[in-house]
């Protein structure tokens, strides 16, 4: 008897905490939906297993009848069909932190340095001033190169048919502030790592990302889109089952299936804050906060504090937002589809907040 009391014990100390802490979930999810444009998809990944999986699909009558609106003026079908872990969407700017990773395995093997200057690879960028900026700039938003706008750039390269017609609307565009000390959040720094990729390796973009992280991961159902010149900084299309093993690799410290996809020193070297207190930011989302940035990657910083990141994150456009928090060792991402940014900050503050809650129970 004294076993049987002693078992149904630990059963309440260990399962139910943890099955409290996944209702809050399922509950944030729900109130959340309609903020998150009626759909979303979250998964959690710790203590080498799946911890949680869930999704919502509440999109309203409004919801339908603007994506017909939109798909009329734009000539492109836009789904409202539900979302899963294995529905491939557009991901935009959760696509950097893929590109930066791309770019530290060149690093690794010395096809260039980050201390490099991109003038030595990309010789129209010397002949318009701007050789001079490094590799590492490129990787923070540190290029001193004044963006249009993200959006605005997303039009304009759409129409480009080649790397080199990226290059020569990059190159044209006026400086804003010293490389390194100028942080303008958009498109054009790892457009140019894109270039120098592709002058290294000799192939396309999507090709060399196939072959050194999409494969060896297994991310079966990630591309780079139909554009004739890849959008290295928001182009790529994935699943948040693909990209939770893009992550779990990352907090893994690089390793994967006994894969070594990156060094634990690139890593680390990705996730260092670039935003020190001499650098002037002429741009960031408001949903990044006060978050610092790496490489690919805003550094999550607790605003109320000085303890240092509790995270790395690469939102996107549309709402998802993916994470990696070696401190409490996993990693989660929420896929959504919506334009409407409003709160999302405190969205994904308190999200990561009860995620850390059912971690540390689970």
């Amino acid at each position: 008897m004294k076993f049987i009391l002693s078992g149904a014990f630990l059963f309440l100390v260990y399962f139910l905490p943890a099955q409290d802490a996944k209702s809050k979930l399922d509950h944030w999810l729900i109130k959340n939906s309609s903020k998150l444009g009626g759909r979303a998809v979250l998964l959690i990944y710790g203590k080498g297993k799946l911890l949680y999986h869930n999704s919502v699909n509440e999109v309203s009558g409004r919801q339908k009848r603007i994506a017909k609106i939109v798909g009329k003026r734009t000539g492109k079908l836009i789904s409202t069909d539900d979302l899963d872990a294995n529905s491939k969407i557009a991901i935009a700017s959760c696509s950097k932190w893929y590109t930066a990773a791309l770019a530290m395995t060149f690093v690794e093997e010395n096809a260039f340095a980050l201390e490099d200057s991109i003038g030595s690879f990309l010789p129209n960028m010397s002949a318009h001033g701007k050789g001079g900026i490094k590799i590492w700039q490129c990787l923070s938003h540190l290029t001193g190169i004044k963006s249009p706008g993200i959006q605005e750039d997303l039009k304009v390269f759409k129409n480009f048919q080649t790397m080199d017609e990226a290059l020569d609307h990059i190159a044209a565009l006026p400086m804003e502030g010293e490389p390194g000390k100028t942080f303008h959040y958009s498109n054009i720094g790892l457009q140019l790592i894109a270039a120098i990729i592709e002058k290294i390796s000799k192939k396309n973009f999507a090709t060399v990302f196939s072959e050194r992280i999409a494969i060896p991961l297994g991310l079966q159902n990630t591309d780079w889109g139909e554009g004739k010149v890849v959008l290295a900084a928001g182009g790529a299309r994935s699943t948040a089952n693909d990209y939770l093993k893009f992550l779990t690799m990352i907090l893994n410290k690089g390793m994967s299936n006994g894969i070594k996809i990156l060094s634990d020193k690139s890593i680390q070297e990705m996730q260092i804050d670039r935003i020190g207190e001499s650098v002037q930011v002429k741009y960031a989302p408001a949903e990044a906060g006060k978050w610092g940035y790496g490489f690919g990657e805003w550094v999550m910083k607790d605003a109320t504090a000085n303890s240092g990141p509790n995270g790395v994150s690469s939102p996107g456009l549309f709402g998802s937002f993916p994470w990696v928090d070696h401190k409490n060792k996993y990693c989660a991402i929420l896929t959504t589809l919506n334009l409407n940014s409003k709160d999302r900050h405190q969205l994904y503050t308190e999200l990561k907040g009860l995620v850390d809650d059912l971690v540390l129970v689970e």
